[in-house]
Order: C-alpha cells, then structure tokens, then sequence
C-alpha cells in the first residue's frame, strides 16, 4: 500500500514559537511569561450588555452577512472617519477573525503563487507565515538602528513579481512608531510602483511620550491602492474573542468576500455583538491602561539599564514590546530563551522568530500581567543576562 505524499506547501512555513515557549513555561512551574502578546484588562462592561442583547434574538444564531454586520460595520465606519481620518464606505470593510485573518484574507485575494511581498525585519512572525503558506515569497528588508525602515530600501527591493508592501506601525516585536514621514514615503512608492501598501495598525492605541499613530488611509489618493488591518484584541481585551476588521480599495471586495465565505462563511455573530459593545464605549475605555503600561514601560527600560553593555535596547515609543539584543552572547537565542525559563523561571520569544538572524535577541512583553508581577519578571530576567550573557 503506498503512503501519501507527505509534503505541503506548509514545510516552508515556521513552526510556532509561541506554544513551544508554552510547553516549556508549563514544564517549569513559577515562570513569569514576558513571551505572550495581550494585554491584562478585560473587555469593558458593555460587551456584557451586548452579549444579552444578541441571545434575546434566536436568529442571531444563524449564518449573518459575508462582511459583517451593518451596525458593526457603521460603527467602525464611524471611528474610522473621527480617529483615524479615513474616508471610506460601509462596503470597504469587512469584519474578520482578528487582524491576522485579515492580512492573510489580503493575502489571497491579492496574490498568486511565485508572487512577492516586502516584509521590514524585524517581521510579525504570523504575517511572514501567511505570505509563506500561500506560496509566495517575504521579501525581507532589514530595519535601522533605530527599528524603522529605510524608505529608499523598500524601493530597492521591489520586483515586477512584488504585490505589496507591508508596515506594521505601532511594531510588533521591536515597539518602534513609524513617522508620518516615512509612512507616506512608503505609501507613495507603493503608487507609484502599482502595488499596495498593507498597514497593520492593531496597537493603534498604543503610543507613548511624543509619539503620535498615523494611518496611511488617510493620504489623499491612497484609497485606491491602501490595505488597513485593525483589531480589538489589544485596545479592548479581546484576544479570545478574535475580533478584527480591514479597510481595503472598492475593487477587491470580490475577492475579499470570496476568501472569507470560503475560510468562516461569516465572522461569530456573538464577538461581533460584543465587538460593537466595545466600540460605543470608545477608545476612552482603554486610555487608562495604557497611561498604566506607559509607567511600566519605563521601569522596564530602568532595570535593563542595569545589565549594562552586555545588552542593546532601542527605547520603544509604542505597543508594549521591548527588543533585547544581546550581540556579544555566546548563546544562540533559542538556547538563551530556554535557558532563562528553566534557570530564571522567565520567559521571552527568541528573535529568530520575527527575522531577527544577525544577533542574539528576545523579544519581551510587559502588556499580559500586572505591573508588580511584569517588574518580578524584569528583574529575573536582568539576573538571567547578567549570567548568561
């Protein structure tokens, strides 16, 4: 009896990093995890009343709209136009399952095998994963020094196979907030080349000191060629719930609803019930708390001060990311991570898993856990590079 071929367009694509830190962490009892990317408030009192309101109506157990709902859907419509400056139609948004489903919907819709997508590195891990599983080619542009790209780099690296280019502003893993500069350097080349321009702005919200959120929706004449990804995991405590939306030109929603009638037929009727219980509270719900991870930021950045130079870290503006290099270790970063969990009890994500190959680096997370239990973390984790690297 012969035995199927058992190769897949999947063997291009990276094993997940975040649930072999977890099997690690559950094999090490007492460690504080600085891996994971969430935030530790839960969704506001709203979402409860939503959730009433959608089991009072047994239709709501039905199949709803390809797109989403059309209260949801005016809603963000709404916060689009007041927060973001975008000026678009109801039928340019479709509700998805968290942003991620909608960079891979993007994805599908807008590329064929062989194709291409300029990807700055340090990279969401998940994005280059989609480009992969859908076999087409990240095509990777390293970052400055101080983890923001190089616009004439972006250029350069663009093909007759490239479709897109993607920024993730606030970043995921480095913390970095992309100028309104640089975003409309890149937004232009990306209309000049004919390509689109994909900006993943799920840590919206998240922005510290002087630094300011700039969506690239809002460029007069970009509509035509700007893909938005946006997502409530972060600003409203949703992560389970997985809750997104995208903002994209007129002429891919056929594609678009292709994808996703194939992939959910629709996005759970309940989290978008409880999504827009979220958005009528409003963006004030969640100012707070990150007034409160803007605090824990800088007791972050003071005790990795204390490490020395055994460390390099960029002082992040944004999200609640923080990228430790380390360039002298003699530890590759895999090792170091599972080293820190299993002699420091703390745990980070090894760098390789966003691009990052030239040195030794950790991404560390201060979002999932309270303050006092994020600097313990810190603290263990300053001990562990002091003795491991």
């Amino acid at each position: 009896m012969m035995r199927p071929d058992t190769t897949s367009r999947m063997d291009r694509v990276q094993t997940p990093i975040i649930p072999a830190i977890g099997a690690l962490i559950d094999a090490t009892p007492g460690t504080i995890s600085l891996g994971q990317g969430v935030v530790h408030f839960a969704p506001p009192p709203g979402v409860v009343r939503a959730i009433e309101a959608f089991w009072r109506d047994p239709t709501n157990h039905q199949y709803g709209p390809i797109e989403g709902s059309e209260a949801l859907r005016a809603c963000i419509r709404a916060k689009l136009t007041e927060e973001n400056g975008q000026q678009v139609t109801e039928s340019q948004i479709i509700v998805t399952a968290g942003s991620n489903m909608a960079f891979l919907n993007t994805v599908l819709a807008i590329t064929g095998p062989g194709d291409e997508i300029v990807v700055p590195a340090p990279y969401y891990f998940n994005q280059e994963m989609a480009i992969r599983s859908v076999d087409c080619t990240p095509v990777i542009v390293p970052v400055g020094e101080d983890h923001s790209p190089d616009a004439s780099s972006i250029a350069d690296a663009i093909t007759s196979r490239t479709r897109a280019v993607v920024t993730v502003s606030p970043n995921n893993p480095t913390g970095a907030v992309y100028s309104e500069a640089l975003l409309r350097d890149i937004n232009r080349i990306c209309a000049d080349r004919g390509i689109y321009h994909i900006s993943d702005e799920a840590y919206e919200y998240f922005v510290y000191g002087s630094a300011r959120h700039f969506s690239p929706g809002s460029i007069e004449g970009s509509g035509g060629h700007t893909i938005s990804l946006y997502s409530l995991s972060k600003a409203y405590g949703f992560a389970s719930w997985r809750i997104g939306y995208m903002v994209f030109p007129q002429h891919l929603l056929g594609a678009l609803k292709k994808v996703q009638d194939t992939n959910v037929i629709c996005p759970a009727v309940i989290s978008q019930f409880a999504a827009l219980g979220a958005m009528q509270t409003g963006r004030i719900y969640c100012e707070p708390f990150v007034s409160e991870l803007e605090t824990v930021r800088r007791s972050v950045l003071e005790v990795l001060e204390t490490v020395g130079d055994r460390v390099r870290v960029v002082r992040p503006r944004g999200a609640f990311y923080v990228l430790v290099q380390a360039p002298d270790c003699r530890l590759d970063d895999l090792t170091l991570a599972r080293r820190l969990i299993q002699e420091y009890q703390v745990a980070t994500v090894p760098g390789r898993a966003f691009g990052s190959t030239d040195s030794c680096c950790l991404r560390v997370s201060y979002g999932a856990l309270q303050a006092e239990t994020v600097i313990e973390g810190i603290g263990r984790l300053a001990e562990g590079l002091t003795g491991l690297t």
